[in-house]
């Protein structure tokens, strides 16, 4: 008889044990978890339907999902001890989970140069050597990272909300570069980092809806009719020259950009040396590819609710239409400028290329050019100050810091 009352009590205390681990049990469970876990599923859905970014918003949202169900934090990340700070160096050693070791390639910001690197392999540098004026037009592309900094930084002065070391975090959403806007986030402004990630890459997904408006009431339909010359060819010694100077002189001059850019130019090197393919190939794909979802899902992990549902992320949300919208009208704005001095050789359209997004905003520049004439195609010259978005954002973001860093 004890025997049999031994063995029931055993049982019971099974499934009291089993129904007190129970995600809804959880002491860290609390309506919030519920609202993140609804924000992923519009993730997911801007992904898989309407495949907005979704070679990271997927994993995002994936990250995010993981981290707000209730009670899974403690196995996934891991444990804090008693009145410690939720910092990500105080998590127990011995109870760190699988998301603390991805988190580690961003805490120690060494996904985004990778996927730089990734990236530099993938690029064709080519237009922006044949037109290196295009370099002006990615630098007035910036202007959406410098405005909506000051805005952000106002908002601060105004609210509190934001240090000058977040603002400029944010101010590089204007950027239109993920890694970009992640690597700055993590070095000036680790909690704002979800926000800032998730703002820029729903946004790059956005470019058409957001660019086209903008371009058509900044441009005539006579400067939208503009056909372009074609671009000279660039020989193969201009295209391995051309990373190894610009790692130099912006080294000398910024060394603050260089994790970023130099494993841009690597990247390139590798690409356009034709002894490297190996090189390349893995850089263009298995690496990058692998780099993305850890990247993904570790940017993903830290949008907990406790942080996130906060009216600094809304706020953050509604300045990246802003940076947007700045850094399209920047760079029609210096086309348009181009095209008065060159007495009216080069479309202004391709101003709104000078943004980091490749091949995305080129390629909005070639539709928008071509709902004016057919036979009007711009892609090749919207390319050069598309990829020179791309050095100028990770210029803007040297700049921010060496100044704020």
């Amino acid at each position: 008889m004890t025997n049999l009352l031994s063995f029931f009590t055993t049982v019971g205390d099974v499934f009291t044990n089993l129904f007190s681990s129970m995600g809804f049990m959880s002491e860290d469970a609390y309506w919030g978890n519920y609202v993140m876990i609804l924000i992923s599923f519009v993730l997911f859905y801007l992904a898989i339907v309407k495949k907005f970014e979704p070679l990271l918003l997927l994993p995002i949202a994936f990250g995010m999902l993981l981290i707000n169900i209730p009670g899974a934090e403690k196995v996934l990340w891991g444990v804090y001890p008693e009145g410690v700070a939720h910092d990500y160096a105080n998590v127990e050693e011995s109870s760190r989970g699988l998301l603390w070791y991805l988190y580690y390639g961003v805490d120690k910001v060494i996904y985004p140069p990778l996927i730089f690197l990734g990236i530099g392999a993938m690029t064709d540098f080519g237009p922006l050597i044949a037109n290196p004026k295009s370099m002006l037009i990615g630098a007035a592309a910036q202007l959406g990272v410098f405005v909506t900094f000051a805005g952000a930084a106002l908002v601060g002065f105004w609210t509190g909300y934001f240090t000058l070391q977040e603002a400029a975090a944010i101010g590089m959403i204007g950027g239109a570069d993920g890694p970009t806007a992640i690597y700055v986030a993590k070095k000036l402004a680790d909690n704002l980092l979800p926000a800032i990630a998730i703002a820029a890459y729903s946004y790059m997904a956005l470019i058409p809806s957001i660019q086209k408006p903008l371009m058509r009431l900044c441009t005539t339909k006579k400067e939208r009719a503009i056909k372009m010359t074609q671009l000279r060819t660039v020989s193969k010694t201009e295209k391995i020259l051309f990373p190894i100077i610009v790692t130099v002189a912006v080294g000398i001059v910024l060394p603050d950009a260089i994790p970023l850019l130099g494993m841009l130019m690597l990247g390139n090197l590798f690409k356009e040396s034709g002894v490297c393919d190996r090189l390349s190939t893995q850089a263009q794909n298995g690496l990058m590819n692998t780099l993305t979802i850890f990247l993904g899902v570790a940017v993903g992990c830290k949008a907990k609710a406790s942080t996130f549902l906060d009216p600094s992320t809304l706020i953050i949300i509604v300045l990246g239409v802003v940076a947007f919208s700045m850094g399209t009208i920047g760079g029609l704005l210096m086309a348009k400028l181009m095209n008065k001095l060159s007495g009216g050789k080069i479309n202004p359209l391709i101003g709104s290329a000078g943004v980091s997004a490749v091949p995305m905003a080129a390629r909005v520049s070639e539709d928008v050019g071509r709902e004016t004439d057919p036979s009007n195609h711009l892609l090749m010259q919207a390319m050069g100050p598309n990829v020179a978005g791309v050095i100028a954002s990770a210029l803007a973001a040297g700049v921010l810091l060496a100044c704020f860093g």
